[in-house]
């Protein structure tokens, strides 16, 4: 039976897309049961309305405070029966309230190469430091900002001279790949957390060839 997500988001979504696409294939075993957006106008509303997802836009400033709105997304979310709620691009540090609402079920994709770099701009910081090896991590979402176990990461080179729109925009392909990964394994029941050590059981997948400058660990599987 596919396991029923929840897609939350404050942009655009490129990253909710890749993951709308892939179950659209018959990649990923999941169902996409809502998208909650944070912000009136998002251009992530009109994919999920394209994509003919159920989408719930909650303007945070209409709430008191960070766990009033926690509570009213929680709401929405078991509504929808979510299962695993992703984030993708969503802009807001999540409240103890929603945490304890979905213990263990909420990810996270970071531009960068955690524990290095966190926070929102953490590709242009990588970048600003003069790191040679940038890339992009899926992680478990725990209080602290960027800092749960560590899923899967892609590197990728970082080019003489580039400007960070350069390095984005090769960053955020990888992001597309190993999200969708992610969400596969643990559709799959494959994920097992051991304190800070997240493994990943073997599958019947063949891994996929490198067809690129990139690194990835776990390795990525056919069709990612």
């Amino acid at each position: 039976m596919p396991l029923n997500i929840a897609i939350l988001a404050s942009g655009s979504g490129s990253n909710a897309q890749a993951i709308i696409d892939k179950a659209a294939a018959g990649v990923l075993d999941v169902n996409v049961c809502c998208i909650i957006c944070n912000r009136p106008g998002a251009g992530v509303i009109e994919r999920a309305a394209r994509a003919g997802i159920a989408c719930v836009v909650l303007d945070h400033k209409a709430y008191p405070d960070r766990e009033s709105y926690d509570r009213a997304v929680v709401q929405h979310l078991q509504k929808y029966d979510a299962r695993l709620v992703v984030l993708a691009g969503y802009m807001r540090l999540l409240s103890p309230v929603f945490l304890d609402a979905f213990s263990g079920r909420v990810i996270n994709i970071h531009p960068a190469l955690l524990p290095s770099f966190p926070g929102v701009h953490g590709g242009a910081d990588a970048l600003e430091y003069g790191v040679r090896i940038s890339g992009c991590t899926v992680h478990f979402v725990e209080e602290k900002m960027d800092g749960g176990p560590v899923i899967i990461q892609a590197a990728v080179p970082v080019n003489p001279g580039e400007d960070v729109d350069d390095l984005m925009q090769r960053i955020h392909a990888m992001e597309h790949r190993i999200y969708p990964q992610a969400i596969q394994w643990l559709a799959q029941n494959r994920i097992s957390v051991w304190g800070r050590e997240v493994h990943v059981a073997p599958g019947s997948a063949v891994a996929t060839v490198p067809d690129g400058q990139w690194l990835v660990y776990p390795p990525l599987e056919e069709g990612f």
